[in-house]
């Protein structure tokens, strides 16, 4: 809803700050003094191109501001602020437009593109009668009115569920099969280098222990010959070997243990010292026996180290590391087997929601296809009170073929015939801007749902008068007690039905023009509408009329003592 609107230095307009209240809300003033500056300042704050021919003259930049209460917002409203993390209870739009035509905008302080000011626009602010903000002409704001007059919120949210389920599954599913091609390639590789890996069967271990028996097998004659001479020097040599050299220092040494008590643990030692020393001989001796030339393992050796250097270098690893990698490509081969099982798996929950999606989709259709017919029927009879008489209304509702899409597979089409005689046409094609506004007067008031924007209704009384202006005015009474309604008007039959009422005066002071904006109260409305009657000399005859239409009003609608807006200097 929107609270307050400040407009500066724009067409001829210096300064002006306009409260803006709940229901109808009515602008009237002669002809040229400024009603539609209004409407074409919300159009910019709604996201309209606007140019440096739009400051007020001597001025250097147009600045327009509008607050709005977000507090009761719609759903797709609340989910965009979230979007674009806008918190609060309010959400203030600033614009402004520089001498060098450059334009800037705000939401909330912070910058923001002009795309985004339309999206914006397009959520709080609803203008009939300027065919560019139409919004009653877009398919999918013809398709929102067809699914809130039939109440079909429930099944139009099921359906969008099961649409984006499909989409995200759809999306990954695709990306899966793009890789499709390179992961059978990989697959295939995968395979036979775990085949060969598993073929050699290289043991945690087993490299390293091959190694160090190719070593020994390489250096057998030193290793013998060294051995051999160990064992001759500890024990072999019959002249000078260890072994005989502590046997007679251990005897030397028990000789005179008992004289002194000190050399025993010296006896201890070297006792120690002759077992140890006839170990390392047994030990020696079984060494030299293993090492016997056996060509047989040697070659086996060799032949072994080799396959296990091949296949490293295939790998380009070193021999060191084809154990992990061993392990590495069978974990890669499990995720590649399982994604094509995974893949496979996808496909068929694809086609299960895709099922599911065309039977929602087929239910709402249905579902639209009923309400469309009642919808018509209203509208086509509100057209009929609303200057229109012999007009039709047809809302068309076509399934089309193709992939799922958020809201169905219906294109929603409003059409309209505004006479007698002349055939349907889409109602983006109707030309008369007076005939545009009344339907979608008609349409806003038919539908149940309560109007969460704010509609501005520019012309809706072009081309009508009596009966009918009486007759519009009630209605877009009626719409604005479900919502927020601005109405620019020339009948005072449409104007005494508002709950405000503004009136637009063009002032001169000196050589400039400015624009004046005052929230009239009971005494003033009746000699507005008096003016609006009568024309220059209000009369009283005038006046008792002006007060005749006032008495028709909703007797229970706003009609205590009126502030008045901040006027222009």
């Amino acid at each position: 809803m929107l609270n307050l609107l400040q407009i500066r230095d724009f067409a001829i307009i210096d300064a002006l700050e306009l409260t803006v209240k709940p229901g109808l809300t009515v602008l009237t003033g002669e002809t040229g003094a400024g009603k539609s500056i209004l409407v074409d300042a919300l159009q910019l704050l709604a996201g309209a191109r606007g140019g440096a021919e739009m400051i007020r003259h001597g001025a250097e930049r147009a600045e327009l501001i509008a607050v709005f209460d977000v507090r009761a917002a719609a759903p797709e409203l609340s989910e965009w602020l979230a979007a674009q993390a806008l918190g609060g209870e309010e959400l203030i739009v600033r614009r402004m437009i520089g001498s060098d035509g450059r334009s800037r905008a705000w939401l909330n302080g912070q910058p923001a593109p002009l795309q985004l000011l339309r999206e914006a626009g397009n959520l709080l602010i609803d203008i009939h009668g300027q065919h560019e903000f139409q919004s009653l002409t877009r398919a999918a704001r013809q398709r929102e009115l067809l699914d809130e007059f039939g109440t079909l919120a429930a099944q139009t949210q099921s359906l969008t569920a099961t649409w984006r389920r499909w989409r995200e599954l759809h999306t990954h599913e695709r990306a899966l099969s793009a890789a499709a091609g390179e992961r059978s390639a990989r697959l295939d590789l995968l395979r036979h280098q775990v085949a060969e890996l598993a073929a050699l069967d290289l043991g945690a271990g087993e490299l390293e222990h091959l190694l160090e028996e190719r070593a020994r097998l390489t250096h057998r004659g030193r290793l013998a010959q060294a051995t051999q001479g160990a064992l001759e020097h500890l024990y072999q040599d019959e002249t000078h070997n260890a072994h005989g050299a502590v046997g007679r220092a251990l005897q030397a040494l028990r000789a005179v243990a008992g004289i002194d008590a000190r050399i025993q643990p010296i006896v201890t030692l070297v006792q120690e010292a002759e077992v140890n020393i006839r170990e390392a001989a047994r030990e020696l001796e079984h060494y030299s026996e293993g090492l016997e030339l056996d060509t047989e393992r040697q070659n086996a050796v060799e032949t072994r180290l080799a396959a296990i250097e091949d296949l490293a270098r295939k790998h380009r690893v070193a021999p060191a590391e084809l154990v992990a990698r061993t392990a590495e490509l069978g974990a890669e081969l499990a995720v590649n087997e399982r994604g094509e099982s995974d893949l496979d798996a996808m496909r068929a929950e694809l086609a299960m929601l895709l099922a599911q999606y065309r039977r929602e989709a087929e239910g709402l259709s249905r579902a639209r296809t009923a309400a469309a017919a009642a919808l018509a029927t209203a509208v086509s009879a509100h057209m009929q009170k609303l200057g229109m008489a012999g007009g039709r209304f047809e809302v068309g509702v076509t399934t089309e073929a193709g992939e799922p899409a958020a809201h169905g597979s219906d294109a929603i089409e409003f059409r309209v015939s505004a006479n007698p005689g002349q055939p349907l046409r889409p109602l983006a094609q109707v030309a008369s801007g007076g005939e545009l506004s009344r339907l979608s007067l008609a349409v806003e008031v038919a539908s149940s749902a309560r109007e969460t924007r704010c509609m501005v209704f520019d012309e809706v009384d072009a081309g009508i008068g009596g009966a009918v202006a009486e007759i519009v005015g009630r209605e877009l009474r009626a719409l604005g007690e479900r919502g927020q309604v601005l109405c620019v008007t020339h009948l005072p039959q449409v104007a005494s039905q508002g709950h405000q009422h503004l009136r637009v005066e063009k002032r001169l002071a000196g050589q400039a023009t400015h624009t004046a904006l005052t929230e009239l109260d009971t005494h003033e409305r009746i000699e507005e509408l008096a003016r609006m009657l009568g024309g220059v000399d209000v009369t009283a005859s005038a006046r008792a009329h002006a007060r005749a239409l006032l008495a028709g009003t909703d007797p229970g609608a706003p009609a205590g003592p009126a502030k008045s807006a901040r006027r222009s200097r």
